[in-house]
């Protein structure tokens, strides 16, 4: 193993990688709910003559600097797609909620007051079920970066990557190549709960079988504890693909150097992992994962999206920026098409989707959403493409 590989390993789980933010819940109540003024169904209709104003809720202006950082991406990306627009004229306003979700819903309403037809963001779960119900009284979609199912539905669509998603493409992937007897290796806790059940619920959709499923305390020793009943279960289960829920900032460094010393090698079982094993480059240069498969958007609409951001801002765009690049697409396209209310629950889940920065996309009607994924390998430590991201969505949404 390299050096780089086993210092991932020893630092793996005193980091998160998941954007899934499961916090607790901050709803507001309805006593407490920020109030607008002229609530009315005209809220939703667009003056075609006029530029169309746009609300971004960004986790910024706080003391974070990570999520200032984040802020910063995602304001970024979304005035290159702005810049981008063509016959479409949007006044794009920006609101810092500082992560808070207090503050979200304040902002929500005063975004509304003044005069946003649809609402982009926040990032944060707890956030988007704080925005959802303000923006819900003036009868306003919310485009959310989240990626937490828990939150999407009415009014609330989700921008972020799902894990039922990824794991259906995935699973349908390994199903086609004789890989469909599947077995899950998932952390103990909430996060790697939540992508279990997506994972389950990909299942039904697609070829591949679940005949097994394990999981381990998150940290070094829990792992190294359930090391012996996971290779039990694998083997006596007849799998032939096990498919772990880890981030290379989590287990996944450690579990990729375990699991073949514990008689579960990669030229025995295929591995899979729910999480981008891209990013950061070094998880490429983990021995242990050559071989896996994991799900990517559209590398080469990646790449040249990083290009033009890097060469406008002089630095690399977090993974996150490109859901600001969709999210503005996402409404100029919605403009585009025209109609008296082009920010409709009917018109977003449209089923053709949407032409984002790295690739199609669509929401469906939960509140989830569906994006065009390749699926990859790990070959010499570089990304080989398995199966390239489709360009188009064949048949409606759901």
């Amino acid at each position: 193993m390299h050096e780089q590989s086993k210092s991932a390993s020893r630092g793996a789980l005193s980091r998160r990688g998941l954007l899934l933010s499961v916090g607790a819940s901050a709803l507001v109540a309805a006593c407490d709910m920020p109030q607008m003024a002229g609530v009315g169904a005209d809220r939703r209709a667009v003056d075609p003559s006029r530029p169309v104003t746009v609300a971004m809720l960004l986790p910024g202006g706080g003391g974070d600097e990570d999520r200032n950082t984040l802020a910063r991406n995602l304001e970024n990306a979304a005035r290159m797609a702005r810049a981008d627009l063509q016959g479409v004229e949007l006044d794009l306003r920006f609101y810092q909620t500082g992560g808070n979700a207090q503050r979200a819903a304040a902002l929500t309403a005063e975004a509304i007051n003044d005069g946003a037809r649809i609402i982009l963001g926040p990032l944060f779960a707890d956030e988007a079920r704080a925005v959802g119900p303000v923006a819900a009284q003036a009868q306003i979609n919310v485009l959310s970066f989240s990626n937490n199912p828990d939150v999407g539905g009415g009014n609330v669509f989700l921008l972020g990557p799902m894990f039922e998603n990824t794991a259906t493409r995935l699973l349908s992937f390994a199903a086609g190549r004789d890989k469909g007897r599947v077995m899950i290796i998932s952390e103990r806790n909430e996060a790697g709960e939540v992508a279990q059940r997506a994972m389950q619920r990909a299942a039904d959709r697609t070829a591949a079988r679940i005949v097994a499923s394990q999981s381990y305390d998150f940290s070094q020793d829990g792992i190294v504890q359930a090391l012996p009943r996971i290779a039990s279960s694998a083997r006596s289960s007849g799998a032939d693909t096990l498919f772990m829920t880890a981030s290379s900032a989590g287990a996944l460094p450690l579990l990729a150097e375990l699991l073949p010393q514990n008689d579960l090698s990669p030229d025995t079982f295929q591995y899979m992992g729910l999480t981008r094993w891209d990013i950061p480059p070094a998880t490429l240069q983990i021995s242990g994962l050559e071989g896996g498969w994991f799900a990517m958007p559209d590398p080469g609409l990646n790449r040249r999206f990083e290009r033009r951001y890097s060469d406008a801002h002089g630095s690399t765009p977090n993974a996150v920026a490109a859901l600001g690049y969709d999210a503005v697409a996402a409404v100029g396209a919605l403009v585009r098409r025209g109609g008296s209310a082009p920010f409709s629950t009917a018109s977003i889940t449209q089923g053709s989707g949407f032409a984002g920065v790295t690739g199609v996309f669509r929401f469906r009607s939960d509140g989830s959403n569906e994006r065009g994924l390749a699926v990859a390998t790990i070959r010499d430590e570089q990304v080989s493409v398995l199966s390239p991201a489709p360009r188009s969505f064949a048949g409606g949404g759901s």
